[in-house]
């Protein structure tokens, strides 16, 4: 591998984005590490002698500012890895109104996409999306995305990871002429610190029996090994080692176990409606 990019990943102060930073940079690219944490984030940045971006995405008003940073010191951005995410508690509005799992899942990201998309477009750039498995996800009703009706933590996270593939579809269909490329994917089962801030029985199960050292080997995957999803699609070309607009576990191009996951029309008014609710913070 000869190419050399610029690489913007979200959500890298931990975890797979952390470990993803390591390999990339590893191989000699110049990796841009964002995270919510000052602290990690930081010391991440440090660690590996690159510059780094703290913003938190429960406040819209960061992701704006996140932009116009990027936008202003890369000319070029080869990757986009919107990595950042998380399973969290009790149902909880935002400053900015949304519920917290649907706004730092999805809206944020699309945010950072949508004010990045020109920068985007003149690199050529490859667009990811770290979504899920969304064979169990409940059914997403464009009219309830932030779940006022009926809310559970699991199937909060779960329509957010079904949303970043429509995301990935959408943005395919509307800008894979002009230039850009996109994919989601399933990094595995990631025993991170992924869901700590979570209340659902469920996901602290799935949490605890991860600390123990003879399950964490058989059922979860360490961060190295869910970070090759990011590594493999980042360092490849799209059209040659992976098709633009689809979906990918363990670097195989497959199909999402869901029913409204290849919804065209689904995609395009989820784009659509993120649209309307980000309203002025867009370009217009």
């Amino acid at each position: 591998m000869s190419e050399k990019k610029t690489v913007v990943i979200t959500g890298a102060s931990d975890g797979i984005g952390a470990a993803a930073a390591r390999r990339l940079h590893a191989d000699g690219h110049t990796v841009v590490v964002v995270g919510r944490s000052p602290e990690k984030t930081r010391a991440v940045a440090a660690e590996l002698g690159v510059d780094s971006y703290v913003a938190d995405f429960t406040r819209l008003d960061e992701v704006v500012r996140l932009a116009a940073e990027l936008k202003s010191a890369y000319p070029r951005i080869d990757v986009l890895a919107n990595n950042a995410g998380g399973v969290f508690g009790a149902r909880t509005k935002t400053v900015d109104g949304f519920e917290k799992t649907f706004q730092v899942n999805h809206l944020a990201p699309f945010l950072l996409t949508r004010l990045l998309l020109d920068t985007l477009i003149a690199s050529g750039a490859s667009v990811l999306q770290t979504s899920s498995t969304v064979r169990f996800a409940k059914q997403i009703d464009l009219n309830d995305l932030d779940h006022d009706r009926d809310f559970d933590a699991v199937d909060a996270y779960g329509a957010a990871k079904l949303e970043n593939i429509l995301f990935t579809a959408e943005l395919h269909r509307r800008y894979h002429a002009a230039g850009i490329s996109a994919a989601s994917f399933y990094p595995g089962n990631v025993a991170t610190n992924f869901g700590a801030q979570a209340t659902s029985p469920i996901i602290r199960f799935v949490r605890f029996f991860g600390t123990k050292p003879g399950i964490r080997q058989i059922a979860l995957s360490t961060s190295e090994q869910g970070a090759d999803q990011i590594v493999w699609l980042a360092e490849g070309t799209p059209g040659t080692d992976w098709r633009s607009g689809a979906y990918y576990y363990k670097r195989r191009d497959s199909e999402p176990r869901h029913s409204q996951a290849q919804d065209p029309d689904l995609a395009r008014g989820l784009w659509k409606r993120s649209e309307e609710l980000l309203g002025a913070r867009l370009p217009s």
